[in-house]
């Protein structure tokens, strides 16, 4: 059940209900838009959408709350998109904040799909990505920018991005920036942008920061909150399982649950970008088809583990908490914790994976013996009643059970490929009489093997001495070719070089040539 709340929060009035429909069309969204939404088969609108379209569409300044993967990104994009016209005019007509590279690529793409049936241009500025890429893209008239706000301050500082005519102006995960510490760069950013605007903050906790911030830059928001007040504080469709485990013991215990049945794409979050790597490796040793995503990671890199991720061709993601709100996969149906996170906030976020567009899906969090009392803050801070996780080993039968994993799984995939030792593809070396490998060695000409002088050339001999570089004697030449090219100060006669250029360690510095000198 959605709800109004009006004014900002801690407004004591009782909420009211609210109309509720079900369709885009039913809300006033365009035509094009509808049809392009039904082709990727989006018909009914969440609650998020169904109050703040609406509202938007007007012009009407929205504070959004809901939980993460309910809709957002439609409940702002669609007023956007649909007041700018089908037509509008180059330059920067709307800007749309995100906190994280992966979130700016989300968005991006979700807005891009909804202009494909207008001239309307979207653009996503953020850094690790060459400027010039996006500096062409501004240049050619893009009226949709979406960003990060340290690459969006240092284009605007260079007067390459230009916001004073962004009169469309949201901000996605608020509480995100505010955790990053991006709040002096949003206020900047505010001042860049005209006074007189449409302004959308969307998040999903609303601490008291940016309740401030609302008040500050907003023109009579009002504040819509899409759950139901009794619900609780995580997602009714995501069931919830906690773990006491061994460091130890992680990887197997990660490794059953992800043979369970009905299991889709997962996504596996550490605390370290080290604990990330090595988890992926360790997994993709075990059988498992893994990406991971992390700081220590390309920009390019982390972009083609999740276009794999999302296509399907990797179906286990390792990723810390930089890629926390940037999944936006609706078949996502396990989260698993393999660290505990340090709040509540990043909890509701790394488990908001699953669930996504009214799914089910499963979170398991394990807890080491040292992170107790982390467990203790969460569990009392979303009430979960479970003050105490159960311990868990890879054996458990409990285990089993509440994954549905079937019996007798073990920690490695059958057919996953065994290591072995990877062989070089030289040719096998000619053997001589004794059966011993003959040493190879350079030739400078391709000459007759009995060439003038003898000297001493076995194969003892030449696996001694070293290699000869090629400007110097072979006796291996043909009798009567020189070896010199004449440009030197000696042997114009034709004949060899003599041998007294290759040195032997511990021979005697001048030996005796060989014959033919």
């Amino acid at each position: 059940m959605a709800w109004i709340h009006p004014h900002l929060p801690g407004d004591i009035s009782p909420p009211r209900q609210a109309f509720i429909v079900t369709t885009f069309a039913e809300l006033g969204v365009d035509q094009d838009i509808v049809e392009t939404l039904a082709a990727k088969g989006i018909v009914d609108a969440f609650p998020i959408q169904e109050q703040t379209i609406p509202l938007g569409l007007p012009g009407q300044d929205i504070i959004g709350q809901a939980k993460t993967g309910t809709g957002k990104t439609f409940g702002f994009g669609i007023p956007v998109v649909q007041r700018l016209g089908l037509n509008p005019e180059h330059g920067v007509k709307a800007l749309i904040v995100v906190p994280t590279r992966e979130l700016c690529v989300q968005v991006y793409e979700d807005i891009d799909m909804l202009t494909s049936g207008r001239s309307t241009s979207v653009v996503a500025i953020y850094g690790g990505k060459a400027y010039e890429g996006q500096i062409e893209q501004l240049q050619a008239g893009a009226q949709i920018v979406v960003g990060t706000p340290g690459r969006l301050i240092d284009l605007n500082n260079q007067r390459l991005l230009d916001l004073s005519h962004a009169t469309e102006v949201v901000l996605d995960e608020a509480d995100k920036m505010l955790d990053l510490g991006f709040l002096p760069d949003i206020e900047k950013i505010f001042q860049k942008v005209p006074a007189i605007r449409h302004t959308q903050l969307f998040s999903a906790t609303m601490p008291g920061p940016i309740v401030a911030l609302a008040r500050r830059f907003m023109s009579n928001p009002i504040h819509i909150r899409a759950t139901d007040p009794d619900e609780g504080l995580t997602q009714a469709n995501i069931r919830h399982l906690v773990y006491r485990a061994h460091s130890l013991d992680k990887d197997e215990v990660i490794a059953r649950i992800l043979q369970a049945d009905g299991r889709g794409k997962t996504v596996v979050f550490t605390r370290t970008k080290r604990a990330a790597q090595r988890l992926s490796d360790e997994l993709g040793d075990r059988g498992f088809n893994t990406a991971s995503v992390h700081g220590d990671m390309s920009q390019e890199a982390r972009e083609r583990s999740m276009a794999a991720f999302k296509a399907g061709k990797k179906d286990v993601l390792i990723a810390t908490d930089v890629a926390a709100r940037g999944i936006d996969v609706d078949d996502v149906t396990h989260v698993i914790n393999h660290t505990i996170p340090d709040d509540e906030k990043t909890y509701l976020h790394r488990a908001g994976r699953t669930g996504r567009a009214g799914k089910t899906g499963i979170a398991v969090t394990f807890v080491d013996w040292d992170d107790l009392h982390k467990w203790a803050l969460i569990n009392r801070a979303l009430e979960f009643g479970q003050p105490e996780p159960t311990e868990t080993y890879s054996s458990s039968p409990h285990l089993f059970d509440d994954l549905d994993i079937p019996a007798g799984t073990k920690g490695r995939i059958a057919t996953a490929p065994k290591t072995q030792t990877v062989k070089t593809q030289d040719a096998a070396p000619a053997k001589d009489g004794s059966g011993a490998p003959r040493a190879r060695r350079r030739r400078r000409t391709d000459g007759a093997a009995g060439g003038s002088g003898s000297g001493s050339t076995g194969p003892a001999a030449r696996s001694a001495a070293p290699d000869v570089p090629a400007d110097h004697g072979s006796n291996d030449a043909a009798e009567g070719e020189g070896t010199h090219d004449g440009g030197g100060s000696e042997h114009h006669d034709g004949n060899a070089a003599p041998r007294r250029r290759r040195r032997r360690r511990g021979g005697s510095r001048g030996g005796a040539p060989v014959a033919g000198a």
